[in-house]
């Protein structure tokens, strides 16, 4: 008579574990992705450390360096009244990256929600609200946002609700359009038969199958809100001076006369062009990560 020991099983990798082996993956489908995936991690981790980052505080006006070019003292030069530019980059990449953020977190996630609700129910509800994102979508983003902006009042708050009001037709018609195809899968119609609720149907069965475009359209969109706001500023209507903004650093920037100073326009603008060209390639990457269409897979 043989006895057999069983074996213990291993454990189950740990979500650190899955999460280094998911980034890892990434790196190996997608270097161009993950390269820009990094440069924006250094961008957002830049603007949280802005004050220990930043040489200088960004109000800080030497009025015996005043439009002065770069130097050993300013990297990125000064303005007309003597402030570093390398300091009002850093600090307006915080100022512009919350708006972002905001505007996204509050912008698309509304717009999926409601899109949720749309492709789920359907009806006449449906045909009404899709009249209404047309409506928006009628509308230029940066003219939507900037007629917001200049009703509502300057502060930041009311830039990140005028982007984020631009933000909810995107997210409203494609999350639509995924619900429509998950809500008659069979395993959404054997919920139905047993007698799930709307609203275990809608959260707890269609939405996690959401989660793949919501983060592709989250972080195409961070680009574009950086970029909508970054307008608002060189137009006025944005968030006031004195704050730093890198839209407001280019209007200030005409003030200086006639031809503006090189240094004055090259590094905020420098600034927007590596950022949103970071997140519009990230959002490529993880697009190409999560669709099984462009894995080449069924």
């Amino acid at each position: 008579m043989t006895v057999t020991i069983a074996r213990p099983l291993p454990p189950p990798p740990s979500r650190l574990r899955n999460a280094l082996r998911g980034v890892g993956y990434f790196f190996r489908r997608a270097p161009l992705s993950a390269f820009w995936g990094v440069v924006a991690a250094l961008i957002v981790a830049m603007a949280v450390a802005a004050p220990v980052v930043a040489p200088y505080p960004p109000l800080k006006s030497d009025f015996r360096s005043m439009q002065k070019p770069p130097s050993e003292k300013h990297w990125f030069g000064t303005d007309q009244i003597g402030r570093d530019t390398l300091s009002r980059v850093i600090y307006g990449s915080q100022t512009s990256l919350t708006v972002a953020f905001g505007a996204v977190l509050f912008g698309t996630t509304l717009g999926a929600l409601w899109g949720l609700a749309c492709g789920y129910f359907g009806g006449r509800f449906d045909m009404l609200s899709q009249r209404l994102i047309e409506f928006l979508q009628s509308f230029p983003d940066l003219i939507l946002a900037m007629a917001i902006a200049m009703a509502l009042g300057g502060g930041i708050t009311t830039v990140i609700v005028a982007i984020a009001i631009t933000r909810i037709p995107f997210g409203g018609r494609v999350i639509r359009s995924v619900v429509l195809s998950l809500k008659e899968m069979q395993y959404v119609e054997a919920a139905r038969g047993i007698g799930a609720s709307h609203a275990r149907m809608m959260f707890r069965h269609i939405l996690p199958q959401c989660v793949a475009p919501f983060l592709i359209l989250a972080t195409t969109h961070l680009g574009v809100a950086i970029v909508i706001e970054a307008s608002l500023g060189f137009l006025g209507v944005g968030i006031p001076p004195p704050t730093p903004t890198w839209g407001n650093m280019l209007s200030d920037a005409l003030n200086a006369g006639l031809v503006p100073p090189w240094w004055l326009v090259l590094f905020p603008g420098l600034a927007i062009t590596l950022t949103v060209l970071a997140f519009n390639l990230l959002g490529d990457g993880i697009r190409d990560m999560l669709d099984p269409r462009l894995r080449g897979s069924v």
